[in-house]
Order: C-alpha cells, then sequence, then structure tokens
C-alpha cells in the first residue's frame, strides 16, 4: 500500500484563463442586467468594476513618480546609456508613425463618419480642451501638490525628471533618497500587485457594466468607427510588432505574445498603461531585457508610448469628425496628424482614455471641438484594444533596442513560457542578475 501521504495543491487557472472566464462571465452578467432590467446588478457590477479601476489608480501618481526617478538613476549602471535612451525614443517614434499611417489608410479607405446618421447637434463641447500651449505650459508644475492631487501625470514626470537628473549629478551625496526611493517603489509595486491579482474580478465588473451600461445598440451607430479603432489596432498588434520583431529583432514574435500576453490582457480589461506598468515591467524582463533598462525603458513607455491612443485613434477620429462636420481634410492635415501623433503622445500619459490627445488634434486641425463629445460614447469599448496595443509597444521596444545592442537573454527568452502573475515583482532571481547590463567603469 502506499504511504505517500503528501497533499496535492489543487491546480490553479493560468491568469490568461482568469481573466478569459472574467470576460465571458462579464459578458453574461452584463447582459442579463440588461435584458431583464436588474438595476441591483447592474450597480453592483458598476461598483466592482469602479473598485478595481480606482485601485489600479491609488497608487498611479507615487507610482509614476518613483519608477522615473529611480529609473532615471538606474540608467548610471547602465554602458552606453545615452545610445540606449537615443534608440528607445527612436524606436517609439518610428513605431508611432508606423501606426498613424495605418489609422489614416483606415479611415480615408472606410469613411467612418458616413451614414452614421449622426449630425453635427449630436457633439458637445468638452469641459476641457487640449492645445499646444495648454500642453507646452501644463509640463511644469506651478506647485509640488497639485499634480499629485489632480492626478496630472505629465507634470508628475517632470517632476521625477528633474529629480533623477539633479540626483545623477549631486552622486553619492543623493544615495540615501535613492535608496528610499527604491524601497518605496518595491512597496508601491507590491501593493499593486496585489491589485493586479484581482483583474479576473474587476473584468467581470468592468466589462458586465459596459454591456449593461451601452448594449449593443450603442455600438451601431459607431459600427465602421469601433471596427475600424480594432482593426488598426489589431493589424499594429499582430502584423506590425511581429514583423518588428522578426525582421529589426530577429527574435520569435510567438515567444514575445507568449511572454508579454499576461500584461496585454491586464490592460484591455484595466485601460490604463500606468496600471499595467509594474506587469509590462516583469513580463519585459522576463522576456531577457535587463533590469536595469527595462526600469527606464518601460515607466518611460507607459508615460509616452501610446500607438494605441495616440496614434491610431486620433487618426481615425479626426476623419470621423471632419466627416461628421462636412470639412474636408487635405494632404496637409494629415501629416499635421502624424506630427501631433508622435510629438504629442505624452499629453495621454498612462491613464484610462485619450480625450486630452483628441483635443489636441482637433484643436491642431481646427476641427470642432464638438465633435469629442460624439465619441465620449463609445471610448470605453475603443479604449480597451488602445491600451492593450500601447502596453503591447511598450514591452516591444525594450526588447528590440536589446537585441539589437546585444544585450538580450535569448535563452530567457526562448524559454519564456508561464505568467508571472503568481510571482512578486519586488527580488530578484539568479536569472535576473545575470540578465543585468554590465555596470559601466
Amino acid at each position: 500500500m502506499s504511504t505517500n501521504t503528501q497533499s496535492k495543491l489543487p491546480l490553479r487557472a493560468p491568469f490568461w484563463a482568469q481573466i478569459l472566464a472574467g470576460l465571458v462571465l462579464g459578458v453574461l452578467l452584463g447582459w442579463l442586467a440588461r435584458s431583464q432590467d436588474v438595476s441591483w446588478l447592474v450597480t453592483t457590477l458598476e461598483k466592482v468594476g469602479g473598485t478595481f479601476v480606482g485601485l489600479l489608480k491609488l497608487a498611479v501618481a507615487p507610482l509614476v513618480f518613483f519608477a522615473i526617478l529611480v529609473s532615471i538613476t538606474n540608467l548610471r549602471k547602465v554602458n552606453n546609456a545615452a545610445r540606449l535612451a537615443s534608440r528607445t525614443l527612436l524606436w517609439f517614434m518610428i513605431t508611432s508613425l508606423i501606426a498613424v499611417a495605418i489609422g489614416l489608410v483606415i479611415g480615408l479607405v472606410t469613411n467612418p463618419g458616413a451614414g452614421t446618421g449622426l449630425t453635427p447637434a449630436d457633439g458637445a463641447a468638452p469641459e476641457k480642451t487640449g492645445s499646444w500651449i495648454d500642453f507646452l505650459t501644463g509640463i511644469v508644475p506651478t506647485d509640488v501638490i497639485t499634480p499629485f492631487t489632480q492626478l496630472n501625470v505629465l507634470q508628475i514626470v517632470f517632476m521625477a525628471a528633474v529629480a533623477g537628473v539633479a540626483a545623477l549629478q549631486l552622486g553619492e551625496k543623493a544615495q540615501p533618497i535613492l535608496t528610499l526611493s527604491e524601497s518605496v517603489l518595491e512597496l508601491l509595486q507590491k501593493a499593486l500587485w496585489w491589485v493586479i491579482r484581482l483583474a479576473p474580478l474587476g473584468t467581470v465588473g468592468l466589462i458586465g457594466n459596459a454591456i449593461a451600461t451601452y448594449g449593443w445598440d450603442l455600438i451601431g451607430k459607431y459600427a465602421t468607427f469601433t471596427a475600424d479603432v480594432y482593426v488598426g489596432c489589431l493589424l499594429v498588434l499582430f502584423g506590425v510588432y511581429p514583423a518588428l520583431l522578426a525582421t529589426v529583432g530577429k527574435v520569435s514574435p510567438v515567444q514575445f505574445f507568449k511572454g508579454a500576453w499576461p500584461a496585454i490582457q491586464l490592460a484591455f480589461v484595466s485601460r490604463s498603461s500606468v496600471g499595467t506598468m509594474p506587469l509590462t515591467q516583469k513580463v519585459t524582463e522576463r522576456l531577457g531585457v535587463p533590469k536595469e533598462y527595462a526600469s527606464f525603458a518601460v515607466p518611460f513607455g507607459a508615460t509616452t508610448k501610446m500607438d494605441g491612443c495616440a496614434a491610431i485613434y486620433p487618426a481615425i477620429a479626426a476623419i470621423f469628425v471632419a466627416q461628421i462636420f462636412g470639412i474636408q481634410l487635405g494632404v496637409g492635415d494629415y501629416l499635421l496628424i502624424a506630427f501631433v501623433s508622435v510629438v504629442g503622445s505624452a499629453a495621454t500619459a498612462g491613464l484610462t482614455g485619450a480625450t486630452v490627445m483628441l483635443t489636441l488634434t482637433l484643436s491642431t486641425l481646427g476641427l470642432p471641438m464638438e465633435g469629442v463629445g460624439l465619441l465620449l460614447a463609445i471610448d470605453p469599448i475603443v479604449d480597451m484594444i488602445r491600451t492593450a496595443t500601447n502596453v503591447a509597444g511598450q514591452a516591444l521596444i525594450p526588447v528590440i533596442v536589446s537585441a539589437r545592442e546585444g544585450l538580450l537573454d535569448r535563452t530567457a527568452y526562448d524559454s519564456v513560457h508561464a505568467s508571472p502573475v503568481d510571482e512578486t515583482p519586488a527580488g530578484e532571481t539568479p536569472a535576473d542578475e545575470s540578465r543585468r547590463v554590465p555596470a559601466a567603469a
């Protein structure tokens, strides 16, 4: 008779399966709440989803500040830091140009504003609009408290960058502050990791509330526009990105998606690049990107790299608004859209929604701000795929740059398999240590 009394732990479903189950359950509960007019269920779904997003946002301001500060100071440990930073920015711009070009082509081919039944009277000007003056003057805060209380991520990034550069200049004198900052960052990541583990439950609330609130009727009016955004993002996500990985990075696209998929899923549900940032950084490191470089590139990308929100979406949205208002766009206007997408993407700041970027684009083109009101109703639905595309790009660029610079741990990349959601973001394993970039002499 066997004497093996060791208990077996129950099998735990992988993170992607938990998210998928949450999506299915959310759709079913949302449909039930809407079709049967179950008001308490609608309220419950709204509260569950709202609480999840609220928990993500709770740590956004300090997380962004300390992540940017620490990432800048970590560059002192990296050889050719300036080269890595410049290559990262260059590839941010290249992929943004490709994404906005795809958005423009799709918009011009499909005419998303035609046949919708919508008129200029259906729109309403937003309370706050974006302009280049607002964008430029809004970067510098008037005090150190307001950006955190009003969650102005762009100003928080500015303050963190200034603090990081100042710390580099001070050298050893700033070490106590850097040590404290690294500890606070790990604490915030640990807390946010607990929130990330609640993502399947948050998915039920967010998707369920979206279905219960909007149903399918609203999508019908915006069918072409919604399809355009999804098709554009999917083309970038599963067309452009794999092509770049295979041809530029010389790595397997399948392995990339296998490693990055948990972060892409969470981004789709949460609609927050910054909220997903700890997981994005973790999967990027798991893909073989050196820790010091990943800790710079991912936070930097989470606040400035927005192929979905700042490239594909505003391109299609500008064409949509112009057609609704009967305004003809020319070649110069399309070039302006591309310029805004590349230069103004930091205006989205990694938060849910892309209204600021849209108003910035419309104001640059001289299009009516009432067009924003036409798109706000459908925004939560298209924002899911936009944010998923954003986060995929934020993991993609560090992989490509690392591969081109000979820094990528290809053994780790080729062997990546399981979701890292069950592990905490803080601390290192021996494998992490082996992937460090050689310290500068």
